[in-house]
C-alpha cells in the first residue's frame, strides 16, 4: 500500500476553518501561571486551557472541521473514528449537531467516564482490545466499511481545525518564544505547529510525551517511525507508534521532543487543579510538566497547551490526595 504523506496545512485553509468553527468552539484565553514569590519555574508561562471547550478537549476543533468538510451525502451515512475518548466525544457532538449517526471504536482500557460521555452524546461505542484498535488504524480497515471515517491524526481537515489554535496563540502572544504541545498520534502538534511556523518561523515547538510511551522521541532519534511499548497514566496520548504518513510532517515541525514522568504528570495535575483551578486529565498536564522542568532562560515566553480535562472523579481524587 502506497504511503501518502500528510502535507502541512496552508494558512488560508486554517483561516477558513476559523469561519467553519464559528460559535462551535471557545476561543480559549492565554492564562498566566500562578507562582509563589521566588518561583522562577513559573516565570513567563501562559496556559492555553482547551479544557474550556464543549467536550472538555481541543479535539472538537479538528473533528468538527473534518465532519463539516464532508460532502453532505457522505456525512448523512454516518461518521466513525477510533479513540481513547476525546476524539470519540468530539465526533459524537459533531454528529449530533448535523443529525447523523456516529460510531467509535474504543479500547477496553478506555476510562469509563469517557465511554459514558460518548454514549451520552448519542453515539455507538464498540469496545475492543487495544491491539485491535491499532491494527484497525495501521491496516486501514475502515476502508471496507460504509461509515465516513475521521482519522484522529492523518485526516488533513482534522489538522487544519487544530491549526486554529496556533492562530489564536500568535494573536494573543506575538512575543511567544516556545510552545509546549502534548503528543499522541501527532494531530494536535501537526496542526498547531503548522500555523505557528507559518506565522512565526523562529518559535520553538516542543513535543511532550510521557516517559512510558516515547513514540515520537524514539522515532526522531531513529530517523524513521519506530514502535514502542506504552505504559503510562496518560491514556489520551498512549499511542505506540507514529504513522508513516505523519512522521515527515512532525520531523519537519518539531524542534525537540521531551519526556515527562508519570509522577511529574500527577504533580502537575494537582497544581493545575489546586492552584490554577483547571481540571486536567494526565495527558492535558504534559505540556506544563515539561515547561516547569525547563529553565526559564532556555524557553523564554512560553505557552503550554492544556489539551483536555476528561478524567474520572475517582482518578482525579486519587491524584489530588496522593493515593
Amino acid at each position: 500500500m502506497a504511503i501518502v504523506e500528510v502535507s502541512r496545512p496552508a494558512l488560508d485553509e486554517i483561516k477558513a476553518a476559523v469561519r467553519t468553527l464559528g460559535d462551535v468552539i471557545v476561543r480559549t484565553p492565554l492564562v498566566p501561571l500562578h507562582g509563589d514569590e521566588g518561583d522562577v519555574g513559573a516565570a513567563r508561562i501562559l496556559l492555553k486551557p482547551e479544557t474550556h471547550q464543549r467536550i472538555g478537549s481541543f479535539k472538537i476543533r479538528g473533528v468538527f472541521n473534518a465532519v463539516a468538510s464532508l460532502p453532505e451525502d457522505r456525512r448523512r451515512g454516518g461518521v466513525s473514528t477510533v479513540s481513547a475518548g476525546n476524539t470519540a466525544q468530539a465526533l459524537a457532538w459533531a454528529a449530533r449537531h448535523f443529525g447523523v449517526p456516529a460510531r467509535s471504536l474504543m479500547p477496553l482500557t478506555a476510562p469509563a467516564g469517557k465511554v459514558d460521555a460518548v454514549r451520552d452524546l448519542g453515539a455507538d461505542v464498540v469496545l475492543v482490545p487495544v491491539a485491535e484498535v491499532f491494527d484497525y488504524l495501521r491496516n486501514h480497515r475502515w476502508k471496507s466499511e460504509p461509515w465516513a471515517f475521521i482519522h484522529p491524526w492523518t485526516d488533513r481537515n482534522v489538522l487544519v481545525g487544530h491549526g486554529t489554535m496556533g492562530l489564536e496563540i500568535i494573536a494573543d502572544c506575538p512575543e511567544v518564544d516556545t510552545v509546549f504541545v502534548p503528543v499522541g498520534g501527532g494531530g494536535l502538534i501537526g496542526g498547531v505547529g503548522s500555523a505557528l511556523k507559518m506565522l512565526k518561523p523562529e518559535v520553538r515547538l516542543i513535543a511532550v510525551e510521557p516517559r512510558g510511551c516515547p513514540s515520537l522521541k524514539v522515532s526522531l532519534a531513529a530517523g524513521r517511525p519506530e514502535p514502542v511499548q506504552c505504559e503510562t497514566i496518560c491514556d489520551g496520548v498512549a499511542v505506540p507508534y507514529i504513522t508513516d504518513e505523519m512522521f515527515p510532517l512532525l520531523r519537519d515541525l518539531v524542534d525537540e521532543a521531551v519526556l515527562v514522568s508519570d509522577d511529574d504528570v500527577r504533580a502537575t495535575v494537582r497544581r493545575l487543579a489546586l492552584r490554577e483551578k483547571i481540571v486536567a486529565e494526565p495527558s492535558g498536564a504534559l505540556a506544563l510538566a515539561a515547561a516547569l522542568a525547563t529553565p526559564p532562560a532556555q524557553r523564554g515566553t512560553t505557552v503550554c497547551i492544556v489539551s483536555g480535562g476528561s478524567i474520572d472523579a475517582a482518578a482525579l481524587a486519587a491524584i489530588l490526595t496522593g493515593h
